[in-house]
């Protein structure tokens, strides 16, 4: 079966029994955005488009550059355009090869205004506008329609009268003769707060041929009027770009004031989210096939063998890492951090009521003497369980959540041993349960930002006048670094003296034997759940 036309979408549309609805777009993203929304059409706003090019709605972008426009518009979605044509870009020639023009980049119609070129915008001293000669007004529609080859394509008349104080009767005069010009049919435009010029209009045009309106001044009308009036077609002219601008302007303001990321970057949409509009899943599928992988080179280790037990019975029948919040286990949160930024091999060491962590598409690796062995016994079974086929991997907790800026940043450094540490600790101790307190070659400060920072102690006795932050629980180890590692946890558990070591004495192990362990400063970006306040802020996270 032959699929149907954009054109014959917007005829279908224009023609339909039911009230319908189009939306502004003014590029290709927002076209997208558009469709994805379940709208049945896309209204090509001469505003908007002009606005986003910076300059006035007076034809100052010229139609070729509106024509480019409209082409990635078309080409990004599989629903109708209606341009916003202002007067036509010129006379009845100009009109003639604008529709050809349309038509070879699949739009389905455009609607013309009886004004004058070049055009000034209804809503800007409307009734000091002249109004187009209507005889040659109807020319433009006649020689429009003589020029387009899809019987399908259409062309709507904007009756221009009530925004130039003309009135009732030239308005329906006005829309007759463009109506027997052959206009599919007829915008009926006010710039009115309250919707009773299109109201008298309707009635009066009774069902002649499909009506058309933009209720952006009277917008406070229930829709259902409307619907009960007949009205063919509702557009919503300029909103989302109106939208954006509010949002690009506070952030901008943001930006300027604050001069750093944190405090929008988790409010506004992630790349990935540009990616998939632009339908970037082409562009990945071909990088698999031509290009060296990065993110599937690397993996992840969740250490989450223990109970929890400052969590009281909240853990008697899980283990904390299985605490909902949200809706879900905490980690459940911490493997769609890491799967958003790409990484899919995730192993997760269980202990304390193993049979309570089964989430689908992880590795698990059990440690049974969770209750007599630490973290560093955890690990070493982790590693073990590679059997020496190792990758740039990620050691972190089952009860600490984050941010995929976390992930990101560490798989961009290419050492072989490289933690975060959040430089504003705040002198709480409770930051000691995760290893203890860093100090570093260099506190955190603007120069760190060109230069290389690395770990000189980390512990709980480090003198408070040292500590340059805390350990956030992060450790990235190259696969290089994770075969080095499990030699040395090898070494150090053969000693019964270690048995329940921590990741604090592998750091200060790494150290007495020089390995150099690079350090990243963070501010926040994460959240260590150990107490029930804990557990409320995460709800917030």
């Amino acid at each position: 079966m032959s699929k149907i036309t954009k054109s014959r979408q917007f005829k279908n549309l224009l023609l339909s029994q039911e009230l319908e609805f189009i939306c502004e777009a003014h590029n290709g993203l927002s076209a997208k955005i558009v469709e994805e929304a379940g709208f049945k059409g896309i209204w090509g706003s001469g505003l908007t488009i002009s606005a986003q090019f910076g300059v006035r709605d007076n034809n100052e972008a010229s139609w070729t550059q509106v024509l480019d426009n409209l082409e990635f518009m078309s080409d990004a979605t599989q629903i109708p355009i209606l341009l916003d044509g202002d007067t036509g870009y010129g006379n009845f020639n100009n009109m003639q090869r604008l529709i050809r023009k349309l038509e070879q980049r699949h739009i389905a119609a455009v609607c013309i205004e009886d004004k004058l070129f070049p055009k000034t915008n209804s809503f800007l001293k409307g009734e000091a506008q002249p109004m187009a000669d209507m005889e040659e007004f109807c020319g433009k529609i006649k020689a429009g329609k003589d020029a387009q080859t899809d019987d399908d394509f259409c062309i709507i008349a904007r009756v221009e009268a009530f925004i130039c104080g003309w009135g009732l009767t030239e308005a329906l005069r006005r829309a007759e003769a463009y109506h027997q010009a052959g206009a599919d049919g007829i915008l009926i435009h006010s710039a009115l707060a309250v919707p009773d010029e299109i109201l008298a209009f309707k009635q009066e045009w009774g069902d002649r041929c499909p009506v058309v309106i933009v209720p952006t001044k009277y917008y406070s009308t229930p829709t259902e009027v409307f619907r009960q009036s007949g009205i063919s077609l509702v557009i919503w002219a300029n909103h989302l770009l109106r939208s954006a601008v509010t949002t690009m302007q506070k952030t901008a303001q943001t930006l300027k004031a604050q001069e750093h990321l944190l405090s929008i970057e988790d409010r506004i949409a992630p790349v990935s989210e540009i990616f998939r509009l632009q339908g970037a899943a082409e562009l990945q599928d071909a990088e698999k096939r031509y290009l060296p992988q990065n993110a599937e080179n690397m993996a992840a280790i969740v250490l989450a063998a223990s109970r929890g037990d400052e969590l009281g019975e909240l853990t008697e029948d899980k283990p904390k890492t299985m605490i909902p919040i949200q809706g879900m286990p905490i980690l459940s949160h911490i493997i769609d951090a890491y799967n958003a930024v790409g990484i899919k091999n995730i192993t997760v060491v269980r202990g304390y009521l193993k049979e309570a962590v089964a989430l689908p598409n992880l590795t698990y690796v059990d440690n049974d003497d969770y209750a007599t062995t630490g973290e560093l016994d955890s690990l070493l079974k982790a590693l073990r369980s590679k059997k020496g086929t190792f990758q740039d991997t990620i050691i972190s907790y089952g009860d600490v959540l984050f941010n995929q800026y976390i992930p990101q940043t560490l798989f961009q450094e290419h050492e072989d041993l490289v933690m975060f540490v959040d430089s504003s600790w705040g002198g709480k101790t409770s930051y000691t349960r995760l290893g203890g307190f860093a100090e570093c070659t260099e506190p955190n400060s603007r120069k760190v930002f060109h230069s290389k920072v690395y770990l000189k102690q980390l512990g709980k006795d480090v003198p408070e006048t040292s500590i340059h932050g805390v350990w956030m629980g992060f450790l990235k180890v190259s696969a290089k670094g994770a075969e080095q590692l499990q030699d040395i946890l090898e070494s150090m558990l053969a000693d019964p003296a270690q048995r329940k070591a921590g990741m604090s004495q592998l750091f200060q192990e790494l150290l007495r034997q020089n390995y150099s362990i690079r350090v990243l400063y963070t501010v926040g970006h994460w959240l260590d759940i150990n107490s029930l306040d804990d557990l409320l802020q995460a709800g917030e996270f």
